[in-house]
């Protein structure tokens, strides 16, 4: 019923490579015929149509499987990854979980009924409704993961229109937004979905090698990573088509240095939350941070400098915090823009801005000058607080150089002095020699 237009184009496209994991290549007679059965099997395993079910998994046969089952199934669902593997107890008590099914790296299936009762009021509202939902944990910036609830039915909406078809890499989790966004968007229009066990720069070059992978939706973070690695020097790149990016700010000088080396991939900025889903987006070209967002079932507007959207595919509300969203049912993204006719220019988050006597300092813009230094592998820019001018700069910087932290502070004051402004030049440097970025391949911005 839900994902009627799903199992039809598993039908049409049988024979066709579905998913890509740990080298085995499933069909999609192989996903319709799981599908099915588990969507026979899940009641006689104690899921109710309407439970809160976690599936705890990474990208597998099954766990795509068991997804659009649930989803068939009425269920609300939790996604949950190794990712999150600390706060996974904590998270199935927020979403009130009725039943966990976990999938092992063997892709072996245990389904597990827990002592929760699902009555939060939104999650009754969805099972007295009889439609699937989506629980989705935000990555908890601000130091709290608030739970996002979502009807399934408007977010599967936009797959129901055909589009290109492409064999993708699935680069973002399974718990993120973007990662079911990459997830449906595949399989409605019946590409092949790629997997990797590890997103370096190594592994995920050898994939696109080797499957001959066209889509490649990842971070910034992770595009850095691989321009300093130099892994595309050792990997056959050509079938990829596209790159799309998104999660945090692209530092300007990365997007330009990738496109120098990639003119005939197209490379699209995306724009999504939690709690709206993925907008359709257009940049203004490859490399330009520039970028077009909305189409149909998203409005946007700008108040006070800061990005609004609404949404028919917006979350219900939180399951532990306020509804965020205005009266006039428009949700405060929080992320500062500039304007440019249709085009918008994301700045950085509200939260991220530091206030140096008065004058606002955007991490993303520091970065992407301390980047273009010899010798700096990442940097993650945030700020602390000072009695005089309530914040400075800080930077913590990852080197290749050996330099000390002194030699690179004189360097980095006489590098800065022609692109920023004085209070925009780090006073507070540390050199790190951990990785700056989680396991989604996001920033860990200096507090």
């Amino acid at each position: 019923m839900y994902i009627d237009f799903l199992l039809d184009a598993f039908r049409a496209q049988s024979s066709e490579d579905a998913l890509v994991w740990r080298e085995r290549v499933v069909p999609y007679s192989w996903l319709l015929d799981a599908v099915l059965r588990w969507k026979d099997d899940l009641g006689q395993d104690g899921v109710t149509p309407g439970s809160v079910v976690s599936l705890e998994a990474d990208f597998s046969p099954s766990a795509v499987a068991l997804l659009l089952a649930l989803v068939e199934h009425g269920c609300t669902i939790v996604p949950l990854t190794s990712a999150v593997e600390q706060k996974k107890e904590e998270f199935r008590e927020i979403a009130q979980v009725e039943a966990s099914i976990e999938i092992d790296s063997d892709d072996d299936i245990q389904v597990s009924p827990t002592a929760l009762y699902a009555n939060h009021p939104l999650l009754r509202r969805l099972k007295n409704e009889r439609r699937p939902g989506l629980i989705l944990f935000s990555s908890g910036s601000t130091g709290k993961n608030k739970a996002a609830l979502h009807d399934l039915v408007p977010l599967l909406e936009k797959f129901k229109v055909p589009r290109h078809t492409f064999r993708t890499l699935t680069f973002l989790l399974f718990d993120h937004i973007g990662g079911i966004n990459t997830l449906f968007y595949t399989l409605s229009n019946a590409g092949c979905i790629v997997t990797v066990q590890d997103r370096s720069p190594d592994v995920v070059c050898a994939a696109v090698e080797k499957y001959k992978v066209q889509l490649l939706p990842t971070s910034p973070t992770f595009i850095n990573l691989l321009l300093l690695s130099e892994a595309y020097k050792r990997y056959d790149l050509s079938s990829l088509r596209m790159v799309t990016y998104g999660t945090e700010v692209m530092p300007e000088r990365t997007l330009k240095r990738f496109h120098e080396l990639f003119p005939q991939i197209q490379l699209t900025q995306t724009y999504g939350l939690s709690e709206l889903g993925i907008l359709r987006s257009k940049s203004k070209s490859p490399d330009s941070l520039w970028v077009k967002i909305g189409g149909e079932g998203f409005e946007t507007r700008v108040v006070n400098g800061m990005l609004e959207i609404k949404a028919r595919s917006a979350m219900l509300g939180y399951l532990n915090e306020p509804s965020p969203f205005t009266k006039d049912g428009w949700f405060q993204t929080g992320d500062a823009v500039e304007v440019d006719g249709e085009y918008f220019r994301i700045l950085g988050r509200k939260s991220e801005i530091i206030n140096v006597g008065g004058e606002k300092v955007y991490p993303a813009e520091v970065e992407s000058v301390l980047l273009s230094m010899n010798g700096v592998e990442d940097v993650t820019v945030g700020g602390e607080r000072h009695p005089l001018t309530g914040h400075i700069v800080k930077a913590k910087v990852r080197l290749s150089t050996g330099e000390t932290l002194a030699d690179f502070r004189k360097r980095m004051r006489a590098f800065c002095q022609d692109k920023l402004p004085t209070y925009k030049v780090p006073q507070k440097v540390i050199l790190a020699s951990e990785p700056l970025h989680s396991e989604r391949y996001k920033k860990l911005r200096a507090e």
